[in-house]
């Protein structure tokens, strides 16, 4: 069965996690699927969404193909896992989370790690490794860069479940909603996303990542050429004049209709 399905629309790719019996798991096949669909997002497209079938959006990794197994499963596992996470900062595309229900454990990382995520009201977020034994350490990457060292060391060292809200101010979700307003608030997002310029938005994305951990002179080193040839892109070229005669700029990177 497949665990992961593809849905394209527009300029639109939607990832859909659909194992619901299995509460989503990220098991080494699925998450190869992940990272395919991911790395593979057509050029021209604007916005990815990564979202789950049933009441749960993920519960990480795959406990029951961990148990027994050689060394170098679970090297390969976890490399897998951090291949996936990362597909998500390379690609210009923006990706966005949206999150019906629990996000645990790597399950919390793959949301972490996403450029933007919506949550209803009735998800929560956890990395309760440690009631098993299995320190989240690699779920912790993105988790602290989102929400500090503080918060981050209280979810890994008890587990406990971090409701929608709490997650939402402490920075790991962007915007809490409704369940039955989650599709209509994600769809508000995405349209407001498409309405700019792709290459714009890939090139402020790309340099978002590479500057984020620098120091303040060496981010400014990495932001300043970057600005500099998207000044002079035809995009920017083009919004600014379209900004000065008050109509509407016309993309040249928004080829596919919406």
């Amino acid at each position: 069965m497949e665990t992961v399905a593809v849905t394209d629309a527009g300029r639109v790719r939607t990832i859909r996690l659909t194992e619901p019996n299995k509460r989503n798991v990220l098991s080494l096949t699925t998450l190869a699927r992940l990272t395919e669909a991911i790395s593979n997002t057509p050029a021209d497209f604007g916005v990815v969404i990564i979202e789950a079938t049933g009441p749960v959006f993920s519960a990480g990794h795959d406990l029951a193909e961990m148990i027994g197994r050689t060394p170098e499963f679970y090297d390969d596992l976890f490399a897998a896992c951090t291949e996936m996470m990362t597909s998500i900062q390379r690609i210009p595309q923006p990706v966005i989370a949206k999150v019906q229900g629990p996000a645990t454990a790597a399950g919390c990382q793959l949301v972490a790690s996403c450029d933007i995520a919506f949550a209803s009201s009735d998800a929560w977020f956890a990395t309760p490794g440690v009631k098993i034994g299995l320190f989240c350490t690699t779920p912790m990457v993105p988790v602290t860069r989102a929400i500090g060292r503080k918060r981050a060391m209280e979810m890994l060292l008890t587990g406990d479940p971090v409701p929608a809200e709490r997650a939402a101010d402490w920075g790991l979700i962007n915007r809490v909603v409704e369940p039955d307003e989650l599709d209509a608030a994600t769809d508000e997002l995405v349209g407001k996303i498409l309405g700019f310029s792709s290459d714009t938005i890939g090139r402020g994305k790309t340099a978002f990542y590479d500057q984020i951990d620098l120091d303040l002179d060496a981010a400014y080193r990495r932001a300043e050429p970057v600005m500099a040839a998207n000044a002079a892109s035809d995009d920017a070229q083009e919004g600014m004049t379209a900004f000065l005669e008050k109509r509407d700029p016309r993309w040249s990177s928004t080829a596919l209709d919406d």
